[in-house]
């Protein structure tokens, strides 16, 4: 029963706020540059299925909130792949042809459908950047927050949450600092003063070699003491907004740059598929990092607006990204795919997305013990 004590409604519509902010700054930067484009954009809706209420606001546009509070949608005029199968596409007129999505050019086109995942990036770097500017960037004592297995630290007797203040009689006051010293010094027998219960005690400890790819492509050695900075031991500078917003950049690019990094493990083989998580897994998620503190939930945000920009730009069928790649192979072709070929596309990529959302959903139960605690009930 762990899985529902750390599973409660709390949970639940925490997940459902962050669900519903990532989704309608997605779709605001389609609608967004719809409007710049001309484009009659008729619906603007948070959920699917039925209407729970909406408005029309001067441009035409019906603007509402739907049953289904799991996305979000934006119907142009003249765009045919519509989220609700019970809704036909009628024939533009030819006075409503110059609001039409399908009567743009192709690269009017692509800049609406690109616009919603860049939405998500500008969301996550304003979000990066709004934290730096109010908690500020972490600068890390030399606080020990883990010590890895087998380590030098670990062989020395090193303990988690001590703090080293000096080595070989050099003050070591940052966590950069010490990996400043023990870099230079693989294979090295030091000297390592650690204070721990306010009571100084000095440990012998040699780090270990390991083999590192310099900036110029040389491989080097390295000295590794094999303990990891403590993130509750730090002080915090906030950040000009310039600043602020730069560092939001390079936060935003570092993660997309990791997500691909493991996703290229994982389709090599070098890593499992077992870290991909669901809804269930991120609603999990939301309630962890509500408790944890109103800043570890809006980097949480960013962190998911990154990963739900990524996703859409994939060229599957059904996404942004499908779109994209269609709009590439018209202008190749010098005239869009077959509309049958579209249509197997869409079907091809409905499928992928069904069977990625149960994976992931299976993956979120076993993490879970959900499919543990039937087995022990059936058992």
């Amino acid at each position: 029963m762990n899985f529902l004590l750390d599973f409660t409604w709390y949970n639940i519509i925490l997940f459902l706020f962050v669900l519903t902010v990532l989704v309608y700054f997605h779709e605001w930067g389609h609608y967004w540059v719809a409007r710049r484009n001309n484009v009659r954009v008729e619906v603007f809706s948070i959920g699917f299925g039925p209407e729970i209420f909406g408005w029309n606001n001067k441009a035409g546009t019906r603007w509402k909130i739907s049953a289904i509070p799991l996305g979000g949608y934006v119907k142009m005029l003249g765009q045919s792949d519509l989220p609700e199968d019970e809704e036909d596409v009628e024939p533009v007129s030819e006075e409503d042809k110059p609001f039409s999505f399908s009567n743009k050019t192709l690269a009017q086109r692509a800049a609406i459908v690109v616009a919603g995942p860049l939405a998500n990036f500008l969301l996550a770097i304003v979000l990066f950047a709004g934290l730096i500017m109010t908690v500020g960037t972490p600068h890390h004592y030399a606080g020990v927050g883990n010590v890895m297995e087998n380590s030098a630290a670990a062989q020395a007797g090193i303990k988690v949450g001590g703090r080293i203040v000096a080595i070989d009689g050099e003050t070591v006051t940052w966590f950069s600092d010490l990996v400043r010293i023990v870099s230079v010094k693989p294979g090295a027998q030091m000297k390592v003063t650690v204070l721990r219960d306010e009571a100084e005690i000095t440990v012998t400890a040699t780090p270990k070699a390991m083999s590192r790819t310099g900036e110029d492509g040389k491989t080097v050695e390295v000295g590794i003491l094999g303990v990891r900075f403590d993130p509750q031991q730090a002080e915090y500078e906030r950040q000009t907004p310039w600043t602020a917003a730069w560092m939001g950049v390079r936060q935003t690019y570092a993660l997309t740059e990791n997500i691909f990094s493991y996703l290229g493990e994982m389709i090599t083989g070098n890593r499992g598929a077992e870290d991909l998580g669901g809804p269930l897994r991120i609603a999990q998620l939301s309630g962890q990092m509500a408790r944890a503190g109103f800043d570890d939930l809006i980097f949480f945000m960013a962190a998911l607006s990154v990963n739900l920009g990524l996703i859409n730009l994939f060229p599957i069928p059904l996404l942004d990204g499908g779109h994209l790649m269609f709009f590439a192979a018209e202008a190749v072709r010098g005239r869009p795919l077959d509309a049958r070929i579209q249509e197997y596309g869409f079907r091809f990529g409905l499928i992928l997305v069904l069977i990625l959302m149960v994976f992931a959903t299976w993956n979120d139960l076993v993490h879970l013990r959900v499919i543990e605690f039937i087995k022990d009930l059936i058992t």
